[in-house]
């Protein structure tokens, strides 16, 4: 079983959900469409800094140095990244979902639904209690949970955001700071058409030597803003994650869990906007 390629630090404070950490690493081993480092991607770390508000430059290279992008026309990846131009990246711009772009959703949804990452995710919400048994209503909640627009910001009256947006597409707010943004396909996408300009790793979160790496902590800009520091999965396909961040919504309490997912410790971070919504899901390295 491939792991994350990162040595745990072992850290005092780190208690795994036993729960979440078994159906977790279950999920990772169904994930047939997960990437292989060197096989399907290869990346290039470069320099690292200690602080994220120091401002020098650590790497002169894209993060990504090449994808085999024939895994971007499978079923889900394809699907998935039909989404990532539905967006408004500003917040507080409203957003208009055309009757195209909710047909785009449910094919992402639907092409999800075949894969057994999702049939596990959504026979374990059954176990718990948490959703329908009927696959159509599971998609139904996933299609609210996950698109239903609501606003992020306080001083507009307009819906401006959801779940998928903030997550894996990404927002910007104001003239400097850039949010969410939690997916590796829209980081290599948007860095290929030169929107990113990545600028190096945090020190503490390197992969050992010659290692798989499956989670990065890193510092970018997007679109001439920044984002001092963000975490993702790499090479996890679109299915896992929506899997992983949907049990995490409607199985934790706490806005920190911490997991062991194929052996490695990971920290998932959920924040809840109101009632239904997801305000954001994204995996993190434990402090050492």
């Amino acid at each position: 079983m491939a792991g994350f390629g990162i040595k745990n630090k072992g850290d005092r404070g780190f208690s795994a959900d036993r729960g979440l950490s078994k159906i977790y690493t279950e999920l990772w081993e169904l994930d047939e469409n997960r990437l292989k480092p060197g096989t399907h991607y290869c990346i290039n770390l470069q320099g690292g800094r200690y602080k994220t508000y120091q401002c020098r430059d650590q790497a002169k290279d894209p993060l990504f140095s090449w994808v085999k992008e024939e895994v971007l026309r499978w079923p889900t990846y394809r699907t998935f990244i039909k989404l990532l131009d539905n967006y408004e990246t500003e917040t507080g711009v409203a957003e208009v979902v055309t009757p195209e772009e909710e047909q785009e959703n449910w094919a992402f949804l639907n092409s999800c639904m075949e894969t057994k990452v999702m049939k596990k995710a959504h026979q374990y919400l059954v176990s718990k209690g948490e959703v329908p048994s009927s696959e159509q209503s599971f998609k139904l909640k996933l299609y609210e949970l996950w698109f239903k627009l609501y606003r992020r910001t306080g001083d507009t009256k307009e819906c401006d955001s959801s779940g998928f947006e903030h997550v894996f597409v990404g927002e910007t707010r104001g003239e400097k700071e850039v949010i969410g943004f939690h997916n590796w396909i829209q980081f290599y996408l948007q860095e290929k058409a030169g929107h990113v300009d990545y600028q190096g790793y945090i020190l503490g979160t390197k992969p050992e030597e010659g290692a798989e790496s499956h989670l990065l902590t890193i510092k970018f800009k997007w679109k001439e803003q920044v984002k001092p520091i963000g975490s993702s999965f790499i090479g996890t396909s679109p299915e896992f994650e929506l899997a992983l961040y949907t049990i995490l919504y409607f199985c934790s309490a706490d806005r920190h869990t911490d997991v062991t997912i194929a052996g490695q410790d990971v920290v998932l971070a959920c924040f809840k906007m109101g009632r239904h919504g997801l305000g954001t899901c994204h995996p993190k390295l434990p402090k050492d």
